[in-house]
């Protein structure tokens, strides 16, 4: 079976995804999570963006051991000697430079001539192949490039010394019949296509993502790019668990094997949403809350005969309910940190201990311990960054009535270890206690967008509150979860606060790249 790399840009195009802003300590846990489903290559960030993403890569880079890490790159060299100062420590220093290469992308945006870009293009190449033994080329709006000029160029770049030749269709234009005819096109045409790797990069604007990857990997491509749950600008990109889980339920007609550990697609799915923020869709293939669920009654009869009548992938497939339920409120921490360490989750004693105690609160309210909420608290910990000072909340009181102003107290303990109790009144409970806690940071904090979710079912289940605001002129996004709503709304606001005093820290500490 001939072996396709899964190239995963979660970190890089997923977070550039409208509301995601993840911090260094959530990157890495994330990245490690990517290690362990077994994807080959991870995109780490864009190094020379920012001083926070040139830490976020360098990290990773000197973290993870199993998969290669990788750094994206315009094609100047101020941006590849940032990528490799961040990269250089691991195991296989790979760079993705890239170049647009479209007739509009070229006018408009580069104002070059197509000879000026394939110079360019070259001339980045060879100066990354000084550093990097792996150095991956992507053509930018390469499907709407023309076809002759994408031959000229790509021919060119591996001459230069380029491993890996990535064709994306930026903008999701593309049919599978399409793509994939542009990959069989370029495999018969480029000189020395035959010592390179092709990789395929799908934006879903048109709902194909899926389907022109699959489509690229059947006229060459041995590389697909991906994200968990989908997630990229616009309307995302390809999803790692649709392609991973078709190749393999079709393997009759799909001969190829990804090394995919698909146990871990559950939990990486869920790991990434609570991060990010960004909710699944109930309906969304293989990871969505309904995927597995069946309403009509043929089809709960024909399940309950034999679930493959209506179920062609099993959810044990995906780690679904792989771990049974064992843990209550007389549970010690040594089946506690078991159970964490089956969950995939690697924390210190500091951190596991605090996990414990307040497992141990919710297990004393809580009839039922569900894996929602262990992946909520586990979570939590696992990116808790401790060596800045932070916001704390330590109690919220309401008083609400339908005839009364609502009014919230708020007691906080500030990043100088002081506790500040305050007061005031909104048009609503949670405005109220926004209010209220404005007071408490101090500046002026702008909400962008507010909602709560439950985590799990049932009346007495965890109410997860997220929170995209702008703090001291940076957008950024919090989260936490707690029984009561209005409790959860004020640690997600003081959760997006503590975020930016962390992103703050790193901006000042970090030299410029």
């Amino acid at each position: 079976m001939r072996k396709i790399d899964i190239f995963d840009t979660t970190l890089r195009d997923g977070e550039q995804s409208a509301g995601i802003n993840l911090n260094t300590a959530e990157k890495i846990e994330i990245a490690k999570q990517l290690e362990r489903l077994g994807v080959t290559i991870i995109e780490a960030g864009f190094p020379a963006s920012s001083p926070g993403d040139f830490d976020a890569v360098n990290r990773i880079a000197s973290t993870v051991k199993n998969s290669i890490v990788t750094g994206l790159a315009r094609c100047v060299q101020k941006d590849i000697d940032a990528t490799w100062e961040a990269i250089k420590v691991a195991e296989q220093p790979h760079i993705h430079v890239f170049l647009a290469t479209s007739p509009i992308h070229m006018e408009y945006k580069l104002k070059k001539s197509p000879e000026q870009v394939v110079e360019q293009a070259v001339a980045a190449v060879k100066y990354a192949k000084k550093f990097f033994p792996l150095v991956q080329w992507s053509a930018e709006d390469g499907f709407r490039s023309n076809r002759d000029f994408l031959v000229k160029i790509i021919s060119e770049v591996v001459a230069a010394g380029a491993t890996t030749i990535n064709v994306p269709d930026t903008v999701g234009y593309a049919s599978p019949q399409e793509y994939g005819e542009l990959f069989k096109f370029l495999r018969e045409n480029v000189h020395g296509a035959d010592n390179v790797k092709f990789s395929a990069h799908c934006h879903d604007d048109l709902g194909m993502a899926t389907a022109n990857s699959i489509a690229a990997i059947q006229n060459g491509a041995d590389q697909v790019e991906c994200t968990i749950n989908g997630i990229g600008e616009r309307a995302g990109n390809a999803s790692l668990e649709e392609i991973g889980v078709a190749l393999h339920i079709r393997k009759d007609i799909y001969p190829f094997e990804t090394g995919l550990n698909l146990k871990e697609i559950k939990r990486t799915s869920q790991m990434v949403s609570r991060l990010t923020g960004v909710v699944i869709q109930p309906n969304k293939a293989i990871v969505g809350r309904n995927a597995f669920a069946h309403e009509s009654g043929i089809h709960q009869d024909g399940v309950l005969k034999n679930p493959e009548t209506y179920e062609i992938i099993s959810p044990a497939l995906i780690g679904e309910d792989d771990v049974p339920l064992v843990l209550g409120k007389h549970s010690g921490r040594a089946a506690f940190r078991d159970r964490a360490v089956k969950m995939g989750y690697d924390l210190s004693d500091e951190k596991l201990n605090k996990a414990f105690t307040e497992f141990k609160k919710l297990a004393d309210r809580k009839k039922e311990i569900t894996e929602e909420d262990l992946v909520t608290l586990l979570t939590e910990q696992q990116v808790l960054v401790e060596d800045v000072p932070l916001y704390e909340l330590k109690s919220v009181q309401v008083q609400y009535g339908t005839e009364n102003i609502p009014t919230a107290t708020v007691s906080v303990t500030t990043p100088n270890g002081e506790i500040q109790t305050s007061a005031a009144t909104g048009s609503g409970s949670v405005e109220a206690i926004f209010n209220t806690l404005e007071q408490v940071v101090g500046g002026t904090v702008n909400i962008l967008d507010y909602r709560v979710t439950s985590v799990g079912k049932g009346r007495d289940a965890l109410g997860e509150a997220v929170i995209n605001l702008r703090y001291n002129g940076y957008t950024t996004t919090g989260r936490d979860a707690a029984q009561d709503v209005l409790e959860a709304s004020a640690k997600a606001y003081l959760n997006a606060i503590n975020r930016q005093l962390i992103q703050q820290s790193i901006r000042v500490h970090q030299p410029t790249v």
